[in-house]
């Protein structure tokens, strides 16, 4: 690490390295474990305690994701004139945008004739930035004020429903409606509707004030502190109401352990405002608490943090790769992981999948395997910043 010239802030790239990290899982667990490709970690009636808190850690990964983004964005602007940070924006966003059409669907699926297209959280974070782009213009307090008003008010809208593939529908599906279509000979998951995330990115933005240079570090624990702890007693205030707030209310179980699994089965497509206070309060601690820690630990995950667009894509693809590996090694039919709307319609993967033993096993290797080219990676984007086409890299 000491070879390494940078002016980042270490305890932001912590925390966006620990919550790609916990990524990893989440993705090991969709290509690994038995019944994923047709199961849902979060039915109370087929989960486990382990297998839903599984899935519950990664939670934090796409808020915690698109909300640095946000602050990322601010502290590359204080370097920036506001029309310079609206044309890196606006054309990062693009890039993204195409990067997720394009090379994530591909590694996901390995599906060159692109029968399913999921728009996931590159695409939000891509449309996102084009979003702000525009917003940046804005004042801070206005922003502030559109960014509370989109993650906390969103929840209003759950009650409207659209159906059919009309560009009314479509632009629904797109701000605030989870939604599977067919277009044509293709299936588009529109899987993170943009309201509450744009609300999030924009609040993250603003969270960038708090770390210029001029602001008071004591200040801004006291801040992370505050914050962190208000989000996490609002989101049991709120869910102990069940009034709003997610689009699904908890509801009592005939055992406590589902009754406990309900309270905290909250919804992520879109993100409710219960989930966001229970995601991105912890990471506000977290950040709280990591600010002046330095040691193997935290060094492991900057490395991870520093590169996180490389490393997505690459840990699905590996990620990919090892399924195929395994269905060879046990004796399944491996083109059945080219993951095309045939095999979803057939459901030629129901029988597949391994114990959750084995996902974390396999989530531990695929970590070890891209810390290297990571690490170099990370090396090479730090010491050559003249290099303008890395930042979209």
């Amino acid at each position: 690490m000491n070879a390494i010239k940078s002016t980042r802030i270490e305890s932001i790239d912590i925390l966006r390295g620990l919550v790609m990290v916990i990524m990893a899982l989440d993705h090991v667990r969709d290509y690994f474990h038995y019944g994923a490709f047709f199961g849902n970690p979060t039915d109370l009636e087929t989960t486990t305690p382990i297998l839903f808190f599984t899935r519950f850690i990664t939670h934090y990964c796409a808020p915690v994701f698109i909300f640095l983004a946000g602050t990322s964005a601010f502290l590359y602007g204080t370097k920036k004139t506001k029309s310079q940070l609206f044309k890196f924006l606006f054309t990062r966003g693009f890039w993204l945008i195409f990067l997720a059409f394009v090379i994530n669907n591909l590694v996901w699926k390995f599906d060159l004739t692109y029968s399913l297209i999921f728009l996931q959280v590159i695409w939000a974070i891509g449309l996102c930035m084009v979003l702000l782009s525009f917003a940046v213009f804005l004042p801070i307090k206005a922003l502030l004020t559109i960014g509370i008003v989109l993650v906390v008010g969103h929840n209003v809208l759950d009650p409207i429903v659209m159906t059919g593939t009309s560009f009314k529908s479509i632009v629904w599906y797109i701000l605030h409606q989870q939604q599977f279509v067919a277009i044509g000979n293709t299936t588009v998951a529109f899987a993170y509707p943009i309201i509450p995330w744009f609300g999030l990115i924009t609040l993250g933005y603003c969270f960038g004030t708090f770390y210029t240079k001029t602001f008071n570090s004591q200040i801004r624990k006291k801040w992370l502190l505050r914050l962190g702890l208000m989000a996490i007693t609002l989101f049991f205030i709120m869910r102990g109401i069940n009034v709003y707030g997610d689009l699904v209310p908890w509801t009592l179980q005939d055992t406590t352990t589902k009754t406990v699994l309900s309270f905290f089965k909250v919804t992520k497509y879109p993100p409710s405002l219960a989930y966001l206070l229970i995601t991105m309060g912890p990471a506000l601690l977290f950040l709280y608490g990591i600010e002046t820690v330095k040691n193997k630990i935290t060094d492991f995950l900057l490395v991870f943090g520093r590169v996180p667009l490389l490393y997505y894509f690459l840990h699905v693809f590996v990620i990919h790769i090892l399924a195929i590996i395994g269905i060879l090694i046990f004796g399944g039919n491996w083109k059945d992981m080219i993951l095309t709307a045939e095999v979803f319609q057939n459901a030629k993967l129901i029988n597949y999948g391994y114990s959750l033993v084995i996902v974390y096993l396999v989530w531990i290797a695929v970590i070890a395997l891209l810390y290297i080219p990571c690490k170099k990676y990370m090396i090479y984007k730090a010491n050559n910043k003249n290099k303008w086409w890395l930042s979209y890299l």
